[in-house]
């Protein structure tokens, strides 16, 4: 006797569509979807799940060891190099393009209870990054120069060096980097004017190219009352440290 049947719903065990799709590429839908622009130097931690930057670094491990091999390194049998492609991977996921992954650093903000209105200037605070050009080190130095007012948010010192590790925590140009900073601090902080010098060394000429290892790039920044007035400005870079 033939026994009815009843229609039979998907296994639990049977997996999901996107099993075997790349991280990365799920991670590039969601910011496709969302019109969201995912350049070298841009935040994109809002589009990553929790695991996902795991997986990411396992991911970027394999393709790292496909290079290696298109170089002819023998990582099976060299000693030197056989874990390489993961350091390599950990290194840019999580330690030198971290600030692409993972959201903003929480800052406290006070109020300016003392309504201090006089230029205060933090710095040297060393940065580290990379050019977005060849992946070489950028590394030099910043000073934030702050003229607050009587509305401005007051953060720790400390909290200046955290912000600018997390814009220069990303493959970038000086140019560009300089600006996104002044931009978060400007937001942070509200204050009448601010005032950023950056001068770094660039291993992209020094390391390769031209192999110039004196040359350093000084860009800066002027905003609000460092930008209209003349004075604050020569004020500003005189009390900077060997850059007057």
């Amino acid at each position: 006797m033939l026994m009815p049947t009843t229609p039979t719903s998907p296994s639990a065990k049977e997996p999901p569509d996107d099993v075997g799709t790349p991280v990365s590429l799920k991670i590039r839908e969601r910011l496709l979807a969302a019109k969201k622009r995912f350049h070298s130097n841009d935040n994109i931690a809002d589009f990553i799940q929790p695991g996902e930057l795991d997986k990411l670094l396992d991911e970027v491990a394999g393709h790292m060891k496909g290079v290696l091999n298109s170089m002819v390194i023998d990582t099976e049998h060299d000693h030197n190099t056989g874990d390489t492609a993961r350091r390599v991977a950990k290194m840019y996921i999580n330690e030198v393009f971290n600030g692409r992954y993972v959201k903003a650093p929480s800052i406290t903000e006070f109020p300016n209870a003392e309504h201090l209105n006089e230029l205060m200037i933090v710095g040297p605070i060393t940065v580290r990054s990379a050019c977005s050009h060849h992946f070489c080190p950028v590394i030099g130095k910043v000073w934030i120069g702050i003229l607050p007012n009587e509305h401005t948010n007051v953060i720790g010192l400390s909290k200046y060096a955290r912000l600018a590790e997390w814009v220069m925590g990303r493959p970038q140009i000086q140019e560009e980097a300089v600006i996104q900073l002044a931009d978060l601090i400007m937001e942070k902080t509200q204050p009448d004017g601010l005032a950023l010098v950056m001068e770094a060394s660039h291993y992209c000429m020094a390391w390769r190219g031209v192999k110039d290892m004196d040359s350093k790039m000084i860009n800066s920044v002027m905003r609000g009352a460092f930008l209209k007035d003349a004075n604050l400005r020569r004020e500003f870079l005189a009390l900077i440290p060997g850059r007057a």
